[in-house]
């Protein structure tokens, strides 16, 4: 099975040069440190941050820049800061080209959950519902199961819905999938899991074609 490290590690697989590209809080915040050599990526943090660059050395910290999930992060050579009225002007705008969120469940439609667990106090649903109305193209980053070992890949969500049918892809750290005709399509699974072992934690639809590949990771 994959850490959270290696998970954004295959996300960041699926960047590509001069995209705008903006990480949700927990396992997506890590994308930004492993940016494929020879490309160029902006990420931008919608509490009003664009050119995030990874987390800062344990003592160089800035108590003044944090990304959305208040992390100290870093700003790279021509980043800047504005206000939460531009950050999502430039969301709703669809100037961005990939979102990657976290998420509690989804489901094999491209709806996903992650804002609230019914019962326990929350602030609000924050940014989430602005990214997920807007992109065009959502990976999620999600551990495959949950504490209790149960599937967090559905035929149906149970928990609130955040966004309906806007997930494109799932990394987890079982597999990636990608959320196509009503379904789970594996298209590549973590190395030593096995596809008995993804089929047995997905309680949604999969749909597997042929011989399905292990992820590779550069060296």
């Amino acid at each position: 099975m994959l850490t959270k490290q290696q998970i954004a590690q295959r996300i960041a697989q699926e960047l590509q040069d001069k995209w705008y590209v903006n990480l949700g809080i927990g396992i997506p915040t890590l994308v930004a440190n492993y940016i494929p050599k020879g490309i160029e990526v902006e990420f931008q943090s919608e509490n009003g941050l664009l050119g995030m660059g990874p987390f800062p050395i344990e003592g160089t910290e800035d108590a003044d820049l944090i990304n959305a999930g208040k992390q100290t992060v870093t700003i790279l050579d021509g980043g800047s800061l504005f206000d939460s009225s531009l950050s999502f002007a430039m969301i709703r705008g669809q100037h961005v080209q990939l979102t990657v969120l976290g998420a509690m469940e989804v489901a094999q439609n491209g709806d996903i959950a992650n804002w609230k667990i019914p019962g326990k106090m929350v602030k609000g649903m924050g940014g989430a519902m602005d990214l997920v109305a807007s992109a065009n193209n959502i990976i999620v980053a999600m551990m495959h199961t949950n504490k209790r070992g149960e599937s967090k890949l559905l035929k149906q969500c149970s928990l609130p819905l955040t966004g309906v049918g806007c997930v494109t892809k799932i990394v987890t750290n079982l597999a990636v999938l990608e959320v196509k005709n009503g379904a789970f399509h594996l298209l590549e699974r973590a190395p030593g899991v096995s596809v008995d072992e993804i089929k047995t934690a997905t309680a949604g639809d999969l749909v597997v074609s042929g011989k399905i590949p292990e992820m590779k990771f550069p060296s």
